[in-house]
This record gives structure tokens, sequence and C-alpha cells, in this order.
């Protein structure tokens, strides 16, 4: 009898242990088929995208990891399509790069309507421009003439009244060099940014949002930076106004891309890249005004007056480039 009630209940425990390797087992499944997106977006970026996943009914479906542009671009590089995302936002040269390292994404199985021409594994979500900005106030009690262009900014009179991103720390100080590469070559530019960099002083600032941050206190007079932040800066009543120099309005822009993994979750990641292009759009205009689709269409005041292309392809190589161009310009 003793033996037998022994085997009913080793029979009882090997059961529920096979109940519970199972449950465990699903439970493991149901998570890894959720869509792991890594982004670089800013705070409004990622609100959008999740904004419109949940409408979408993606909601608990995904998992949303936000890093910075040097971490994620490490790790695309470094990792390619070992690289625990399925779905990647991420600024386009990163894009770029790590596909032509790796071939690691897949091709988009929709159409975006893109309004520029942009390769078939990757699709634009925002864009950003660079411009100067000025605190009218501060220009009027240093005696300061409205700066036209950048150079402008290198005259003695701004000596440490200006503000500009560091292109080591920030893309936004790479729309700044495309700018003086663009306008004065190599050998010129190199003056021109020196003269810039001296002017800037202790107002070399690490975040693209820093010179707008320091001319909106009244501690400089003019920065270069986002011209996007300037407008909304000027609408609310600040004494800042925003001036597209003479030597252009360069942008950068962030692109969506799908890990090639090449199973279900990577079919799922691409329904989601769909929605977010279909969707988030709507918002992420509001946040950064640059028309990136057909369909879109932005106010005048978010026009930039002389916008501009790079000759070379934007790469992470030829970031790198131009950083060594920047330090040796010190």
């Amino acid at each position: 009898m003793f033996k037998s009630v022994r085997v009913l209940l080793l029979s009882f425990l090997a059961v529920s242990l096979v109940i519970v390797l199972a449950a465990c087992n699903n439970s493991g499944s149901a998570e890894a088929k959720k869509v792991v997106i890594y982004t670089n977006g800013d705070e409004e970026a990622v609100a959008a995208v999740e904004k419109s996943l949940a409408g979408a009914g993606y909601k608990g479906k995904y998992v949303i990891q936000s890093l910075g542009t040097s971490e994620l671009g490490g790790k695309l590089i470094a990792e390619g399509s070992k690289i625990e995302a399925d779905l990647v936002t991420m600024s386009s040269y990163f894009v770029a790069s790590a596909q032509s390292k790796h071939s690691m994404f897949k091709e988009l199985t929709f159409q975006t309507g893109a309004i520029d021409t942009y390769p078939g594994y990757t699709a634009p979500i925002l864009a950003i421009t660079g411009s100067i900005f000025v605190n009218t106030e501060v220009l009027k009690q240093k005696g300061l003439p409205q700066p036209k262009s950048i150079r402008d900014l290198t005259k003695p009179e701004f000596k440490n009244l200006v503000s500009i991103p560091n292109i080591m720390n920030s893309s936004t100080g790479w729309l700044l060099v495309q700018a003086i590469l663009n306008e004065y070559g190599e050998a010129e530019g190199k003056k021109v940014l020196h003269d810039l960099i001296a002017n800037a002083g202790p107002h070399l600032e690490s975040s693209g949002s820093g010179p707008i941050k320091k001319v909106q206190a009244g501690e400089v007079a003019a920065g270069f930076g986002l011209r996007h932040q300037a407008v909304k800066a000027k609408a609310s009543g600040a004494p800042i106004d925003f001036v597209d120099p003479t030597e252009g309005n360069f942008s950068l822009t962030e692109s969506i891309a799908v890990v090639d993994k090449k199973s279900a979750t990577t079919d799922l990641a691409m329904k989601m890249a769909e929605t977010i292009i279909k969707d988030a759009r709507k918002e992420l205009i509001v946040h950064y005004p640059v028309a990136l689709y057909n369909a879109e269409t932005v106010d005048a005041v978010n026009k930039p007056a002389k916008p501009l292309k790079f000759a070379k392809p934007l790469t992470l190589e030829l970031l790198e480039e131009h950083q060594k161009f920047f330090n040796a310009a010190k």
C-alpha cells in the first residue's frame, strides 16, 4: 500500500514538473515574441513612436530602450545582426555605416512615399536643421549687430558671447562643420572654425540644446544650433530671433530600420516600422517641422531660407573625418 502511494506521489510530482516547465517555456516564448526597439530619440520622439504603436494595437508587444547616439552606434557597428534589437531608430549615417559593414537590415516591405530617395532598407522618421539664433536684448545691450553668417560670429566683438555645439559630443555640431567646409573649403574653413571656437571660449557645448539654453538665459548673445528650437522660443515670446546663415542650412535625419533576423519577430518588427512611418509622423513633424514625405507640409516660418546638402554622403567615416578637422582647428 505504501509503495503504491509512493508511486502515485512520484507520478504527481513528475506531472507537476512537466506542467511548470511547459509554463516557463511558454512564458519565455511569449517574451521572445516581443519586438525589441533600440532608439537614440529624445523624449518627444519616443513618445510619438509609443503613441503610434499603442494606437495600432501593439501595446505589450514590444519593449523600447533609449540609448545615446554614441552608445547605440557603437553597438550597431560592433554587433551587427547579433544585436538584441529587432527594430532601430537611429541617426541615418550610423544606419548606413552599419549596413555597409554588416548587411544587417531587411529591405522594407512597404512603400514609404519619402520626398527624397533613400536605400530600400531604411526610411526617415525625423530631421533636424541648423541655424544661427540670437538674443535680441543682449545684442542691444552689447551694441552688437545681428549676425548674418557663421563667419560674423568670429568677429572680435563676439568674444565669449557665442555658444556652439562640440562635434565630438553632439551631431548638431556636425551641421556647423558641414556649413563651414561647404562654404570655405578646408584651408579657409579651418581658420573660420579656429576663430569661432576661440570666440566661444567656455561656451563650447557638449549638448546640441546647450547653445539655445545659453542664448535664452542671456549668457551669450548668439549661438548655433537647431533651428526649430529657436523658432519655438521666439513663438513663446522670448527675445529670440533665428538667422539662416549665408553658409546655408544643413540637415541630419534619423531613420528606422528592421534588423534581419529572419524570424516571426522580424515580420512583426516590419509591421511596427510601417506603423511608425505612417502614424508617428503626424506628431513628429510637430516637434521636428521638416517635411520628409510627399503629403507633408510645414508653416513658412519652419522653412529654412537656404537648405543645402553636403556634397559627400553622410557616413560614420565622414563624421570621423570632420571631427579630426574640428580638433585640428582648435
